[in-house]
């Protein structure tokens, strides 16, 4: 595909009148090679990174010494460094900068490089902080871009400047192998359902599941006894059938059964035949999941061919903590497939989740056809380099220059969208939309500009503003976290409602053509930046005729009052994230959200992600408040935060690391008993501690349920996708199915580790297992394998995995392990190049391991 790119894009610089000047100009310019290297974090003593950006010429000729600028994607601010200037550095918006020949710039001859150095506003802690998607835009041929994909990365010898603060410290290697070991002396027992169910208890015999098993719905059980037909076709070789009972045939009975509370099921399997009961569909398509994962995970390997499968005879009782159990998953930053997201609809499904989150819009990009305004998927679908963004948005997270060619790109059509409501409809999946207001918003405010621009032309007006959402006049000035300046619609317009209204009603048609249930829709409200509204002519008019509306935070309450009566008129309610139900005050003499009393009396749900800096509390004080939170917290649930803290493992980290356990450990209800440091493991301090609201009674009652996240500004493949969030997805399901265990509220906090030890290593076994499983399931899930931990000890090497299960291999000579490798069996002599890898059972390796004493020079 690249090869074929390549030369469409010769093919345009040499025909094109100003690409072939450019193109005459300099010959194989997509051969320069990038180079990006850290220096130091914690620069000068503060909180900053010293790195350089340079080039290295392959060419043939010298590189041209002017008319040429290097564009990339960097979600950091950046400055020069005074000096020398090689290379100028300018911001263009958003993540989007560029480089031009400085002041002292020396053209490189063959062969040679030049390089400058700069500063970032924060630590770069692993590559996922790199500078991408490089490419080279001639000044005589401003609309083309011509991608630079050979970029190399280094980082400093000493390890140690890659320190982010004076102190800074992660976990050893024996550290780690230490805490994979734990639990281990206690009882491996654990049931053989995931997530664990409330009652679970193990009978005499097994139930033979053959092609001669039929399956026997009350009437009202129909849909999921056919979708579980399905799947048992693809164990067994043969679709079961599915009818009355037949006294001589062995059966699987789904049952109504009025008597059980809502949301549990009961589970029966005895040698001759298996009954779930419950007295709704839901709870039933939850009872065929759990038997679905009684089964050995090897009942998925080879699935189509005649099988004989055993089921352990189990009697189970099961209903979950809480009633809402959901993941966000972004596809605005970067796109995922309709197949992608029917695949994790099937994981959903799998471990009795009940919602998928779509964020459907942000500033880099809108995903949803709406056919009333066709300019949000034809232009704001799209990334790519262009002049005055008539044909697509500008690059982001390194999409390069090209639109329609990276996950940068892309939308689901109706017909799409229709056909993943239906498919997590028939899976008791609900799919909350979600479209970002009235920040996050550029996609949409710069698809309405060119609605406006080519509707004008022909001197309707009116039509043309009827759906603008920024005054063109304002000069107001703010930059986002993104860095965006131009991103936030403006509340105090009509033709915002109008907007808003289309793309609702849109919505709504078609969830109802999917006969999907709609309860909510998403409407953001996230980090809407100072600055914003401050020089509109469209608020100073507002204001006017609204003499109650003095400032920013007053059409903040008439913006999320005006879209929560919308919602009412259509029976829905309103959803958001936290700042939703927000206000800054003033406490002690210093500016803190408080819950916003103005919409107590409506039915806002709200995400609180916000578990930092002060605001541990936030989600007990709006639940306490009256509020409906869901946890949605960025250090434990944010699976766009990598796992641990190596330099080439992928993620962000400005919410921490969060690996399985930090997602297990998690308590609803009282997470600050175990929240004592920040984000980089500094303890908080007591006076802080001290200060912290607990979870009240009434608050507990307003906990609706638990949410994990993946925002996808790193995440550009399916296998990326599937790596963020597995293991994780499955340490979310067990904290919020299950019932609370015992060291969650026990007070002797000695009993309670050791309780908690013990429910870890069962747990993660637990995992183990299943992740055997989607090996297989639903054609296969590319999960993280985990990384080796290694402890020397006396001259001599053991090695361990955070998740047992797997093989793990290894090498003496330095070498990369292979599935062919020796396999590590127990503890054997240290050498200096010992390498390690964990496989899974198809034979697919994780990251390689060595020991850190080999890094200090010991051996």
């Amino acid at each position: 595909m690249y090869k074929i790119l390549h030369s469409y894009l010769l093919l345009m610089l040499v025909f094109g009148t100003a690409g072939h000047a450019a193109r005459q100009s300099y010959p194989g310019a997509d051969q320069l090679e990038i180079r990006w290297h850290v220096y130091e974090n914690h620069y000068l003593g503060k909180d900053q990174t010293l790195f350089s950006i340079g080039i290295k010429n392959n060419t043939k000729q010298p590189f041209p010494s002017a008319g040429w600028k290097i564009y990339f994607n960097l979600g950091k601010r950046v400055t020069s460094v005074s000096g020398s200037e090689q290379l100028e550095i300018k911001h263009v918006n958003g993540g989007l900068y560029y480089i031009s020949p400085g002041k002292d710039f020396k053209s490189p001859a063959p062969g040679e490089s030049l390089a400058q150095q700069f500063i970032s506003n924060s630590w770069v802690v692993n590559s996922s902080d790199a500078p991408q998607g490089f490419y080279l835009v001639w000044d005589n041929a401003a609309g083309i871009g011509i991608p630079l994909n050979d970029v190399k990365i280094s980082t400093p010898k000493d390890q140690r400047k890659m320190d982010r603060f004076a102190g800074d410290k992660e976990l050893a290697q024996e550290q780690r192998y230490l805490l994979n070991e734990r639990g281990k002396t206690g009882s491996s027992n654990q049931p053989k359902i995931f997530p664990a169910p409330l009652s679970y208890t193990e009978t005499a015999g097994y139930f033979k599941l053959d092609q001669a098993v039929i399956l026997v719905p009350d009437s009202e059980f129909d849909a999921e006894a056919q979708l579980f037909a399905d799947e048992l076709k693809r164990l067994t070789g043969k679709r079961p059938v599915v009818g009355p009972d037949h006294k001589s045939a062995k059966s699987i009975r789904l049952k109504k059964d009025a008597s059980i509370k809502k949301d549990g099921y009961r589970l029966s399997v005895s040698p001759s035949g298996i009954v779930i009961s419950a007295n709704t569909s839901r709870e039933i398509h939850y009872g065929i999941q759990s038997l679905k994962v009684l089964l050995d995970p090897s009942a998925y390997v080879a699935q189509g061919k005649k099988k004989v499968l055993m089921l352990k005879c189990v009697e189970v009782e099961d209903r979950p903590s809480f009633g809402f159990r959901a993941i966000m998953l972004d596809v605005a930053r970067n796109f995922q497939s309709k197949e992608e997201v029917m695949k994790l609809i099937d994981l959903l499904s799998l471990y009795k989740f009940t919602t998928l989150h779509l964020h459907l819009n942000d500033d880099e990009g809108w995903r949803l056809q709406i056919n009333a305004l066709p300019e949000l998927t034809s232009l704001g679908s799209n990334r790519g380099h262009g002049l005055n963004e008539q044909e697509s948005l500008m690059p982001s997270y390194g999409s390069g220059p090209i639109a329609g060619q990276s996950s940068g790109s892309g939308f689901y059509s109706r017909a799409d969208f229709i056909e993943i409501l239906k498919y997590a409809a028939r899976r008791h999946i609900n799919i909350i939309p979600e479209i970002e207001t009235p920040g996050h918003a550029r996609a949409a405010i710069v698809s309405m500009q060119a609605r406006y621009d080519r509707i004008i032309k022909s001197g309707d007006t009116a039509s043309a503003k009827a759906y603008l959402l920024r005054d063109m006049a304002d000069s107001s000035v703010y930059r986002s976290v993104q860095q965006w300046n131009d991103h936030v619609m403006d509340v105090s317009m009509p033709s915002v409602y109008n907007f808003l209204e289309t793309v609702t009603d849109e919505i709504i048609d078609m969830y109802k053509l999917a006969g999907a249930p709609l309860q909510t829709i998403h409407y953001g409200g996230d980090e809407v930046p100072a600055g914003v509204w401050t020089r509109s002519p469209s608020v100073n008019a507002f204001k006017v005729k609204h003499p109650e509306v003095k400032n920013a935070a007053d059409l903040w309450d008439y913006f999320f009052g005006r879209i929560a009566t919308m919602l009412d008129k259509r029976k829905l309610y309103l959803s958001g994230w936290e700042e939703t139900a927000l206000r800054k005050s003033t406490v002690q003499g210093e500016k803190k959200w408080q819950p916003n009393p103005l919409f107590l009396d409506r039915k806002f749900h709200v995400n609180v992600w916000n578990n930092m800096s002060g605001n541990e509390d936030l989600a007990y004080r709006l639940a306490n408040s009256g509020y409906k939170v869901i946890l949605s917290f960025v250090t434990n649930f944010y699976f766009d935060m990598g796992y641990v803290r190596e330099f080439d493992e992928p993620g962000f980290n400005w919410g921490g690391f969060i690996n399985l356990e930090q997602s297990y450990k998690f308590i609803p209800f009282d997470y600050l008993r175990n929240q004592h440091t920040d984000y980089v493991n500094r303890p908080l301090p007591k006076s802080m501690l001290k200060q912290f609201e607990p979870l009240t009674e009434v608050g507990k009652q307003n906990i609706y349920g638990i949410q994990g996240l993946l925002w996808t500004e790193t995440v550009k493949t399916a296998e990326r996708l599937e790596y963020m969030y597995l293991p994780r997805l499955l340490a979310l399901s067990e904290r919020a199915w299950a019932s609370a265990p015992e060291w969650a509220t026990l007070q002797d906090t000695l009993k309670a580790k050791k309780l908690y030890e013990q429910d870890w290593y069962k747990f993660s076994s637990s995992v183990g297992r299943e992740l055997s499983r989607l090996d297989h399931y639903a054609g296969g899930y590319r999960y993280r394998i985990p990384t080796p931990a290694v402890m020397f000890r006396n001259g001599m090497v053991s090695v361990n995995t955070d998740v047992p299960g797997f093989q793990i291999r290894y090498t003496t000579d330095g070498s990369v392990p292979t599935i062919k490798s020796k396999l590590y069996q127990q503890p054997i002599r240290h050498l200096k190049e010992l390498r390690f890898r964990a496989f899974n059972k198809l034979g697919r390796g994780g990251k390689i391991a060595q020991n850190d004493n080999e890094e200090n020079g010991k051996d």
